[in-house]
């Protein structure tokens, strides 16, 4: 398996090094024609609003947009999660998204930086240690959307067919849970 871990910023290091030590081979996404022939692909966490901006700069949203919409499994942390909304309910001046997870989400629900916190939350996969940080919420789901885990009342995870997006970043914790779940999405589309 050959996944895409979107390089422009944020954790992008953490998720290839968990990916490698999966088994998968894990590739720095950059330009356009780096998302040629994967298998998968992970927006990592990091700001957002500047994640947006640099792939519009390097020319990377429209055709990641193009291959989401065709399949290409994704797992989006984070950052990664509003990048993958239909609805930013407060963007940044000019933020826009890649419209393939029908749901609407609120950056930084969980407070600023220093507000960052562990915690063990309960997926429909099992026991998460997750980091939060200045992490997002889901506010509301729709069409092929499932949440597949909440916090203090609020949704933290959330899966399509082809799209896992959580709020936190299990890659910092190195609980695998999460991409083991991503990994075994991508093994079901090359296995078909």
């Amino acid at each position: 398996m050959v996944i895409g871990v979107l390089a422009l910023q944020g954790g992008v290091r953490e998720h290839a090094e968990m990916l490698r030590a999966l088994g998968a081979q894990a590739i720095l996404a950059r330009k356009p024609n780096d998302l040629d022939n994967l298998d998968g692909v992970v927006i990592p966490g990091g700001e957002s609003s500047t994640i947006d901006r640099l792939m519009r700069i390097f020319g990377l949203a429209d055709p990641l947009t193009e291959a989401l919409r065709g399949g290409l499994p994704v797992l989006g942390t984070c950052a990664g999660l509003i990048t993958l909304a239909t609805e930013i309910e407060d963007p940044a001046p000019g933020q826009k998204s890649l419209g393939i997870v029908d749901m609407r989400v609120r950056r930084n629900a969980f407070g600023r930086q220093v507000d960052s916190a562990v915690e063990t939350i309960v997926t429909r996969y099992g026991a998460v240690r997750a980091a939060y940080i200045r992490a997002p919420e889901v506010v509301s789901v729709g069409g092929d959307a499932e949440v597949i885990a909440v916090t203090s009342e609020r949704i933290v995870g959330v899966e399509t067919p082809s799209a896992l997006a959580v709020s936190f970043h299990p890659e910092l914790t190195g609980d695998t849970t999460i991409h083991e779940r991503f990994l075994s999405k991508v093994r079901g589309t090359v296995d078909a």
